[in-house]
């Protein structure tokens, strides 16, 4: 893969963690494709997860943007309980694999490490994660699909898009 494709792959994944612990809601949305998908399926058995959100449980499932938009829509109005006070969080990105798909997209294989804080307690999810993104050019991108695998065995605060 070329090395100039790897660091802006790069740059775009921390830019959009950078606006994620900014809560720059708006320019973290505009990230995704309209008709993006965003996954986070519960585990199954000790290795094996939910594969289709149509068929089984899922943390998080939005078939499209709509889904975020909406999330976000609840944060910023305050109707969401579970989540006031916003927790202050750091994402963490590494060991970055590409590929380039048969329809032109890459994919973007990624391990991430999210420390959180709310309430005085300090606490992490971790995991990997997949991204099918669509180069716009210029080192740009926007993502297609976000699919996402908590490595957690236990989930001891609220869970959202934010924490991933």
């Amino acid at each position: 893969m070329n090395p100039n494709l790897h660091y802006a792959v790069e740059q775009f994944l921390y830019r959009k963690a950078a606006l994620c612990d900014a809560q720059d809601w708006d320019a973290y949305i505009a990230l995704f494709d309209e008709d993006s998908l965003f996954h986070l399926p519960q585990w199954v058995s000790e290795h094996a997860y939910v594969q289709d959100p149509q068929q089984g449980l899922s943390y998080i499932y939005y078939a499209d943007r709509s889904g975020l938009e909406d999330r976000v829509f609840r944060l910023r109005t305050g109707k969401s309980a579970a989540s006031t006070p916003l927790p202050r969080t750091l994402h963490q990105i590494s060991n970055l694999r590409l590929r380039r798909l048969d329809d032109g997209q890459l994919e973007a294989k990624v391990g991430w490490n999210t420390l959180y804080t709310r309430h005085g307690v300090s606490e992490q999810f971790y995991g990997q994660a997949t991204y099918h993104l669509r180069e716009l050019g210029e080192g740009d991108f926007r993502i297609r699909r976000k699919h996402v695998l908590l490595l957690n065995d236990t989930i001891n605060a609220v869970l959202d898009f934010y924490h991933l």
